[in-house]
């Protein structure tokens, strides 16, 4: 069973729009024990056999989805054979629309799975540009993106816990990226070199993402989850992940991250919401 781990953007700066459409970003990421779990097993079939299941199976688009995008690339990329085939089940436990990444992270993951380390570096640009820009992420437990084609791992590792809070709302990335209309500047600090880990957390604090802006005003609850997150005991800073509608709250320890929930859970009892750590 692989275990498909999910991430959070710890900040999202927008730098500017590319020639191509796309945005030019900088963020900092980390991988969290929150993941769908996949098994793999080889078929005699002519065709693979992609199956859903679990709390969010319902919002998968069963006729187009990371799975397939990757199996398809990588038989067109030689890297698995094009007469095997393949039965894939997916627990999906990471919501969907979120961004959190669930969907990428399966491509990531799956391509982990099949490929060797040096394939991968060598043809992580065609993956990116097939499957997606941010499966850069997920090859990373924790990462500082320099540039849309630019990540680095930290030099330091970080045990940081959170509270997830999702409010049953799918944003589309397309929708939200759309409407930006402000850029950042490109950040002056390194976050790759820092050494300790409350001098990172102070930066991180100064930071943003440039996207909570527009989803709060079309999704007024990512706000309201924000706010009620930075109140609870131990809370260093709360904001949205990606481009929503998953908001976290970063907490000094498990135990008030478990405190801060009950909490959440009581306001909101209708969302969606977890305990979680980085991995």
């Amino acid at each position: 069973m692989i275990k498909s781990y999910c991430k959070i953007n710890l900040s999202l700066r927008i730098i500017k729009k590319l020639n191509n459409g796309l945005h030019d970003i900088q963020s900092n990421s980390v991988l969290i024990n929150l993941y769908d779990e996949i098994k793999i097993k080889i078929i005699k079939k002519k065709y693979d056999v992609i199956t859903f299941n679990g709390k969010f199976k319902k919002d998968v688009n069963i006729k187009k989805n990371s799975i397939m995008n990757t199996l398809k690339l990588l038989r067109s990329e030689d890297l698995i054979k094009k007469d095997r085939f393949y039965k894939i089940l997916i627990n999906k436990k990471i919501p969907v629309y979120s961004g959190l990444g669930g969907g990428s992270s399966n491509a990531a993951f799956l391509i982990k799975h099949f490929v060797k380390k040096n394939n991968i570096k060598k043809k992580l640009g065609i993956f990116t540009h097939k499957l997606g820009s941010d499966l850069r992420l997920f090859f990373y437990n924790q990462s500082f993106q320099k540039s849309l084609k630019t990540v680095v791992k930290y030099k330091n590792k970080y045990k940081l816990y959170f509270v997830i809070v999702y409010p049953n709302v799918k944003c589309s990335t397309k929708l939200i990226y759309s409407k930006v209309r402000k850029f950042s500047d490109t950040s002056k600090i390194n976050f790759v070199k820092i050494n300790h880990e409350s001098r990172f957390i102070e930066l991180i604090k100064k930071e943003k993402n440039d996207l909570e802006m527009i989803s709060s005003s079309i999704y007024p609850s990512i706000k309201k989850i924000i706010s009620l997150l930075s109140l609870q005991e131990g809370c260093y800073m709360s904001r949205m992940t990606g481009s929503g509608s998953a908001c976290y709250g970063m907490f000094q320890s498990q135990k008030l991250a478990k405190l801060g929930i009950k909490k959440i859970k009581k306001k909101f009892p209708k969302y969606w919401a977890t305990v979680t750590k980085t991995i």
